[in-house]
């Protein structure tokens, strides 16, 4: 039994039971004339694939979300066109719901809770519209010209959660607009660090993201997502400019400045028409006074635009997950060593798991310290042959404490994975999308965990929203290139290695011994064609940290890949292979990148050695 991620697009006729005791042949002749001439064309055009029809309707899989709503907008107008032309009293017409989820293979079928839920969201869609769950309208906002209502959570049969379901329909053309009044959006830019220690840039990046965060609880106000401000980060703007490009009415911007127990913010709300400022303030506090202070600036914003904040927004915004400034301080540090920090290395894992230890010691009561930990312990287990279990009890701990935690249920997903569950994982992946779609730790472990069983549609697409949600992972476009590489989507590969490199010659600015972002960086480079700065990152990399596996495996595959040097890539990666783990050694069996070896004598019998070394060991 063989479970994944699709998109599900149920269609159904409306009325046609009624249809039939009317006029049973004229309405098969009619249903037959649509799907012919309007159903199968669309579907087919955007590379669906039906696996059930039904005398009513349909159910569809697609690879892509935007294919399954482009098909699904294009049916109904369609329809609407041909039957509108018609004089019969009873026109034909589909409601046609669409759900990203997981689902169960079974031979050409597909069934499990994903089919489910999109059949329940179809039931929900107006008569001749499209509606769309929560997890496929955000992986669609922005890809294409199309127009949301959000219909609100919806307790469905035989669903557990309330499913969140938006209506969708095509833009209007730039004549068919009118104006609307003026909805009140923010766009809260990155908080300048304005402290002596440029260390300190992820304790103001946190503070940025948790006013994103609070904003957000705030019904009557539009905000931006993170990924979308933060491409501003460190960039000299024009405020109106920006309002324009990110269709915000105001603009939130400021600085924060730590210095010893003190704390400085100054934060200015700036009208995105005219430039001016609606409200401004500067902070003087204990760095105590942390949390307290945030709520003020959320609530201060709230006022200047005249807006009431309902008692249980209120209460949300001051819900966090702790209250101890010391634990919260020690866990950004931790989670700016997991997104940047030298991937690979048992070092970066053991400094996570000494920084979310302390921060635990100091509030145990602190979920997101357990999780993060978890994942730092499952690491050391699994990549570098650590003892424990893996993270399982830490992150146990964290879901105890938090059950709707989106990124605990993501790092028990992975450890399920790792300890030979994958149904389970499965399940904890999609428990963990559903919560969180738009959280990068979430999307980070679904694409790795798809990149470990070679499903290359899934990782890409997973590594691509992890790329858009975090400006300074290198890892995921340096993924994302070896997927598009795979598929032999050169220009995708071009776009994602310039991704890639910059975010890893920014890496290696800050830290010359940062052997995962030499070895991203290098793939990008090799990549891009640059062969010989390529090998001068190497040989520097290789004298700096030799020791460094996870180092050479990623030289290994940019010149089995792109450099077209099998003997090089088989030498860098012969101590790999001597000294792997069982996690690293699987990788290898399935990485693309390696692809161009495997029929090479010298790389089987490395697998085979390693293969006895940890059959011995075990």
């Amino acid at each position: 039994m063989q479970r994944k991620l699709t998109v599900i697009f149920s269609a159904d006729v409306v009325g046609y039971s009624s249809l039939m005791e009317r006029d049973e042949a004229g309405t098969l002749a009619r249903l037959k004339e649509n799907r012919a001439v309007i159903f199968d064309p669309h579907v087919a055009k955007q590379g669906g694939r039906q696996f059930k029809l039904m005398g009513d309707g349909a159910l569809v899989e697609f690879a892509s979300v935007v294919a399954a709503v482009n098909c699904a907008l294009a049916i109904q107008a369609a329809t609407e066109k041909a039957e509108s032309g018609t004089s019969d009293a009873k026109p034909i017409r589909y409601r046609i719901g669409i759900n990203l989820g997981e689902v169960i293979v079974d031979g050409d079928d597909i069934y499990g809770e994903g089919v489910n839920v999109a059949a329940r969201i179809q039931a929900l869609a107006p008569v001749g519209g499209v509606a769309l769950s929560k997890m496929v309208r955000d992986n669609v906002d922005g890809k294409m010209p199309c127009v949301f209502e959000d219909m609100g959570e919806h307790s469905v049969k035989n669903i557990e959660r309330p499913v969140h379901v938006f209506k969708v329909s095509a833009a209007q053309s730039e004549s068919q607009k009118v104006e609307s009044p003026r909805k009140l959006s923010v766009c809260v830019l990155p908080f300048a660090n304005m402290s002596d220690d440029p260390q300190q840039e992820y304790f103001s990046d946190g503070i940025s993201e948790d006013i994103i965060t609070d904003l957000s609880k705030v019904s009557a106000l539009g905000v931006t997502a993170r990924n979308t401000s933060f491409q501003f980060k460190g960039k000299s703007v024009d405020v109106p400019q920006v309002a324009r490009q990110v269709k915000v009415s105001h603009v939130l911007e400021g600085s924060v400045r730590k210095a010893g127990g003190r704390l400085r913010i100054t934060a200015q709300l700036i009208d995105g028409k005219s430039g001016e400022h609606v409200w401004a303030e500067r902070y003087d506090r204990d760095l105590s006074d942390i949390f307290a202070l945030q709520d003020e600036i959320s609530e201060a914003i709230v006022k200047a635009l005249k807006l009431k904040l309902l008692p249980e927004e209120k209460k949300a915004i001051e819900a966090r997950g702790t209250e101890n400034v010391d634990a919260y301080n020690l866990y950004l540090m931790a989670r700016q060593y997991y997104v940047t920090g030298n991937w690979g290395d048992a070092r970066r894992e053991e400094a996570i798991t000494r920084l979310c230890s302390r921060a635990a010691e100091i509030d145990p009561g602190y979920a997101r310290a357990w999780s993060l930990m978890a994942l730092s312990q499952n690491m050391q287990r699994f990549l570098f042959g650590g003892k424990g279990d893996g993270g399982l009890a830490s992150v146990e701990r964290a879901l105890a404490l938090d059950s709707t935690l989106a990124e605990a249920h993501a790092v028990k997903a992975l450890i399920l994975f790792e300890n030979g569950h994958p149904d389970e994982a499965s399940s904890e992946l999609a428990t963990a999308l559903r919560l969180d779609p738009e959280s990068f730790d979430v999307n980070r472990v679904a694409a790795y965990l798809s990149y470990k069983q070679r499903q290359l549609e899934n990782a890409t697409r997973f590594f691509e929203k992890a790329t858009a949600l975090m400006e300074t992972d290198f890892h995921s476009p340096g993924m994302l290139l070896c997927c598009y590489a795979a598929a032999g989507n050169s220009e995708a590969v071009r776009r994602a290695a310039q991704i890639s490199l910059a975010r890893a010659e920014k890496a290696v600015a800050q830290d010359q011994s940062n052997g995962a972002a030499m070895g991203f960086g290098v793939n990008a480079l090799a990549a891009l064609g640059q062969v010989e700065r390529a090998k001068e990152w190497m040989a520097r990399a290789l004298l700096i940290d030799p020791g460094n596996m996870n180092m050479r495996f990623n030289f290994a595959c940019a010149a089995a890949r792109d450099l077209k040097e099998p003997d090089t890539a088989l030498e860098l990666i012969g101590p790999f292979f001597a000294t792997s783990t069982v996690d690293f050694l699987n990788h290898a069996k399935v990485d693309p990148d390696l692809d161009s070896l495997r029929a090479d004598p010298r790389f089987k019998a490395m697998i085979a050695a390693a293969e006895a070394r940890l059959a011995g060991s075990s």
